[in-house]
């Protein structure tokens, strides 16, 4: 919004050329986001217990540790959103299809997640929406931010030359490889599916890893600032020719929004730190997982994503073998799943599996990170 107050102004005072600078704005996107959550936290907070007589309810068979959690309230991901939307509404080039489309993805899926809560609160017990009829919704809603993607006139969303959308055109649809320059496998109509499974599979394992006080948010911001790294080159035409990266005219502008992500993250971890006064709820981790992949999808950064992520991998993963060796063979792998639980029941404490798992996710951004300059 302010870019397009702002920036016509520029000829008459030099100051508002700033606006023109996606690293300004970005930088405005995350202080903005963290002053809303500053301001809206503490009456949240207090309203979301009013409503909420017994908070969150706690697993029965979880770790002992989080009953002293109980009263706790939920949907504390709604601080999140409202620091994003505000911010990036405010901060963002409004005319990029882009920042559209994920904000269809995060907000839809933090729709979903609200839901959810709701049901779970309702019921009074750790089951919200059924698992089928929430992955519809994803599915539905990933859909439409694909097609939105697939179909959209480039033109829309470039501020590049013809020729720049012509090749963006051609590799639309199709998978970049990290570690080689120039390799794209052309998935044609397979595209939507591949980019709806990314964004849903985003989406969910990033809900599986909110389990303790801080441990998925830091993670998320983490990603973030990977991808508004990543946005930033992909979008720009001779950093993305530099590092030989396949360049996504108007990509650029998801910094924004990653801006923002960090800014409503810092915000929220700023009362989710233990003991926590407020959880991110399936609110906020179903649509902030939906967001890393909806931006994954548009930069053409999917396969980098499952390594800058990869601590939200590792938790789906332990999830996935715990389930099937449990069917199969009527053993658990795990002492408990998903895997940051395993760690408690095996005497580590909540901070210690926090931290070290921070740690786990900062090494995995390095990592995925390198791919940018390794081809």
């Amino acid at each position: 919004m302010l870019y397009h107050f702002l920036t016509p102004l520029d000829e008459w005072f030099l100051f508002f050329n700033l606006f023109n600078y996606l690293t300004f704005r970005t930088g405005g996107a995350l202080l903005t986001a963290l002053v809303v959550g500053f301001v809206i936290g503490p009456p949240m907070i207090r309203w979301l217990k009013k409503k909420q007589a017994q908070g969150q309810p706690i697993r029965d068979d979880g770790p002992e540790t989080h009953l002293a959690k109980a009263g706790t309230p939920t949907m504390g991901g709604l601080m999140i959103l409202i620091s994003l939307s505000v911010s990036t509404l405010l901060w963002a080039d409004l005319s990029n299809i882009f920042i559209w489309i994920t904000l269809l993805v995060t907000l839809g899926y933090g729709l979903t997640g609200f839901a959810d809560d709701y049901l779970k609160l309702t019921k009074k017990n750790t089951r919200g929406l059924s698992g089928k009829l929430k992955l519809l919704l994803q599915f539905t809603i990933a859909l439409a931010a694909v097609l939105l993607y697939v179909l959209f006139p480039v033109e829309m969303t470039s501020t590049g030359n013809a020729q720049a959308g012509a090749a963006f055109d051609a590799a639309r649809t199709s998978l970049a490889l990290p570690f080689f320059k120039d390799l794209l496998i052309d998935l044609g109509p397979f595209f939507i599916l591949f980019a709806m499974l990314v964004i849903v599979g985003s989406s969910n394992a990033v809900n599986l890893t909110d389990g303790l006080d801080g441990l998925a948010i830091v993670p998320v911001m983490i990603a973030a600032a990977c991808f508004g790294l990543i946005s930033y080159l992909a979008g720009h035409a001779i950093f993305s020719e530099y590092l030989h990266l396949h360049r996504v005219p108007g990509a650029g502008e998801l910094a924004i929004i990653c801006g923002a992500l960090i800014g409503g993250g810092l915000g929220f971890l700023w009362y989710n730190a233990p003991p926590a006064m407020v959880f991110m709820g399936d609110t906020g981790s179903l649509s902030l997982g939906g967001a890393l992949g909806t931006m994954a999808v548009i930069t053409k950064h999917e396969l980098v994503l499952a390594i800058i992520g990869g601590l939200f991998v590792l938790e789906t993963v332990s999830v996935i073998v715990q389930v099937l060796s449990f069917k199969l063979t009527g053993k658990r792998v795990f002492a408990m799943a998903p895997i940051h639980h395993h760690f408690e029941k095996k005497g580590w404490s909540e901070p210690t599996v926090v931290i070290r798992f921070w740690i786990i996710a900062v090494i995995l951004a390095l990592v995925g990170l390198s791919t940018l300059k390794l081809r």
